[in-house]
């Protein structure tokens, strides 16, 4: 069921999946926070791995999926997008979650990490970075958005995050028609937030255990920025995927969501054996 939250300037779309036994105590809950032209659902395919063991929190950013579109006088910038992250799990009564997030969303999990490291037991990024200046080939989009409408940006993006038949053919246009439906005022104001974003000197300072997913050939973010945020990082792992593209959450998902699986069950592990007085 979709809830919606208002925040400044606009109304968010949010859903909360428990599917847990009623046996399990206090299960915890992943919060799944996705990029620049998608929405909620593209983490669908994730849910089969996770549902019997944790609580499922989604939401569509302003502008996208079912969220309304944001008012052109509140500002966009980092902060509140993060803002909107900690609102949802406010309203879903989550104090402490997993945040995973691809693209943007895993940069706005990130600044949510480093603003309140209390909140998050692990973060996991996908395809997502850490300095928005790294991010290559974007800097047309505001003009082709302008001159040739959100279809057309979609289309070229499509060809960024999915190599040819790496989807079928269904998912494929479902996806390019999520993209053409956000908000064309929007998409262009969250990426100059995102390219913006600089968080680089805080990292050494980062609490919560990282796991980097990233695609081989993805067109905006090299291999070579996720080593560097993995090695500024010192708890955390990193995981090239082959054959993919910026798309990588929604056409690997499967294995995608493997790995983030072993990854949090390697975090519990790791708290039941530390030693007394261990507080990682």
């Amino acid at each position: 069921m979709i809830a919606h939250l208002p925040v400044p300037g606009c109304c968010l779309a949010w859903s909360l999946i428990d599917l847990t036994p009623p046996w399990l105590q206090a299960p915890e809950t992943i919060v799944m926070h996705h990029g620049i032209g998608a929405n909620q659902d593209i983490f669908a395919g994730w849910l089969p791995a996770l549902l019997g063991r944790y609580r499922i929190l989604r939401f569509d950013m302003r502008g996208h999926g079912q969220s309304e579109r944001p008012d052109s006088a509140t500002e966009i910038d980092m902060d509140r997008l993060t803002d909107d992250l900690f609102a949802v799990m406010d309203a879903a009564g989550v104090e402490r979650a997993h945040l995973l997030g691809e693209s943007i969303g895993g940069t706005i999990a990130l600044n949510a990490a480093l603003r309140a490291p209390d909140r998050v037991r692990t973060l996991t990024v996908s395809n997502g970075a850490h300095l928005g200046a790294s991010i290559q080939s974007v800097a047309g989009w505001h003009r082709m958005i302008e001159n040739e409408g959100m279809a057309a940006w979609s289309a070229f993006m499509m060809r960024a995050r999915f190599h040819d038949g790496a989807l079928p053919p269904d998912a494929w246009r479902w996806f390019e028609s999520q993209q053409a439906a956000a908000c064309p005022h929007t998409v262009p104001r969250m990426l100059h937030a995102l390219v913006g974003a600089d968080l680089v000197g805080k990292l050494p300072g980062l609490r919560p255990p990282l796991l980097l997913l990233h695609p081989d050939g993805s067109p905006f973010i090299p291999v070579p920025v996720m080593s560097e945020f993995r090695d500024l990082v010192p708890a955390s792992r990193l995981h090239v995927i082959g054959h993919a593209k910026h798309g990588l959450p929604f056409s690997h998902a499967t294995t995608c969501s493997r790995l983030f699986v072993n990854f949090l069950a390697d975090q519990t592990l790791s708290v039941l054996t530390a030693p007394a007085g261990d507080t990682r």
